[in-house]
């Protein structure tokens, strides 16, 4: 069997001189993201990817292509591309520039496909890689599905250090602490006790905990802004037990909270984006904290999704359009922070990740 290695990020200093980055010696870079269908008629295919094959209903299908026509998608290709691959390659373009080497991007589930980029890999001659998932926040089940998807491609055709989580990095809650003060100050303009809401995306509970835990796992609106506590439990279990995704989720909220210098009674955490087919997910809802806090007299609510890297359906549908519709009716106006897409902060703190 060839050697992978699984790495936990270090806080190596970045490098920016040509002169240092451009050695032979110096293993590939390969990003990888979870893809998104460029036209409407492909969405039925993009889902079989996403389920390793399993049809989904047909309204499945259908509420799902006219949530991303909301945002733009059509029949014919867009020029610049659907929103995720568009920024995705914006962002390997950008870290090719910043460390002077080429940088590979390879999507799960759509075009470029992981086993696209591998193949260019290979025509390359490269014989080592590091490899990073445009997901920060580490989950064995979809690192899982990420790892596969590329040792099926390559075929042992180079080795390859899997960078699995890399949340903690400290320039990446700094990136996403830039955008939301910008939309913080400007909703305290007019509303001084403006909430900021963390989202994570929510995932099926059995990926999560053992069967038995699925209902612990929901977890609850009561006091969704309550920190983490030392050992790590928050309805979610701890580390040791289960994945660790939603408390990496809950941790990065927090540090992005302390660089912004929020009190607790100042921001809250939900999942968002829970599935239209199956339960139980993963919890709270956004709709059901929006709800819990309507009731405490809450009239503008800042949102911020820190598990998503750039813009795609489950910011510019999900957030822009379902959030604020569910809202209004509540008295509540919701607002978002600008995504990170071509933050020059995300990029440092990707490049310093991916040297470490």
């Amino acid at each position: 069997m060839r050697p992978v290695r699984f790495v936990t990020p270090g806080h190596a200093q970045l490098r920016y001189d040509r002169s240092c980055m451009s050695s032979s010696n110096e293993p590939a870079i390969l990003l990888l993201a979870h893809g998104t269908p460029d036209v409407l008629s492909e969405m039925s295919a993009y889902l079989a990817n996403v389920t390793g094959g399993r049809p989904m209903p047909q309204h499945v299908v259908e509420e799902l292509q006219h949530r991303y026509a909301e945002i733009g998608l059509k029949e014919e290709p867009l020029p610049e591309g659907p929103p995720l691959t568009r920024w995705t390659l914006l962002q390997g373009k950008l870290l090719s520039e910043a460390l002077g080497r080429k940088v590979y991007v390879g999507m799960r589930n759509w075009k470029p496909l992981i086993a696209d980029a591998v193949a260019e890999m290979k025509a390359d001659g490269v014989q080592h890689a590091t490899v990073l998932c445009m997901a920060p926040q580490k989950s064995r089940t979809s690192t899982g599905l990420y790892k596969r998807a590329l040792d099926k491609a390559d075929e042992g055709a180079f080795t390859y250090d899997f960078i699995a989580g890399w949340a903690h990095e400290p320039l990446l809650s700094k990136a996403f602490a830039e955008r939301m003060k910008v939309a913080l100050d400007k909703a305290r303009e007019s509303d001084p006790n403006a909430m900021v809401l963390f989202t994570a995306h929510s995932v099926p509970c059995r990926t999560i905990r053992p069967a038995n835990h699925e209902e612990a796992a929901i977890g609850s609106a009561h006091a969704p802004g309550a920190p983490v506590p030392a050992d790590g439990l928050q309805n979610y279990g701890t580390h040791d037990e289960g994945d660790p995704y939603p408390v990496e989720c809950k941790q990065t909220a927090m540090e992005i909270a302390a660089e912004l210098g929020l009190k607790d009674s100042e921001w809250v955490f939900s999942f968002q984006s829970q599935g239209i087919a199956g339960a139980p997910w993963l919890g709270p809802s956004v709709e059901d904290t929006l709800t819990a806090l309507a009731q405490e007299g809450i009239k503008s609510v800042v949102m911020q999704p820190v598990g998503f890297l750039c813009d795609h359906v489950e910011i510019l549908y999900d957030i822009d359009v379902a959030f604020r519709d569910f809202a209004k009716p509540l008295g509540i106006d919701v607002t978002r922070a600008m995504s990170l897409n071509d933050s020059p902060t995300l990029i440092q703190a990707i490049a310093k990740t991916v040297q470490s």
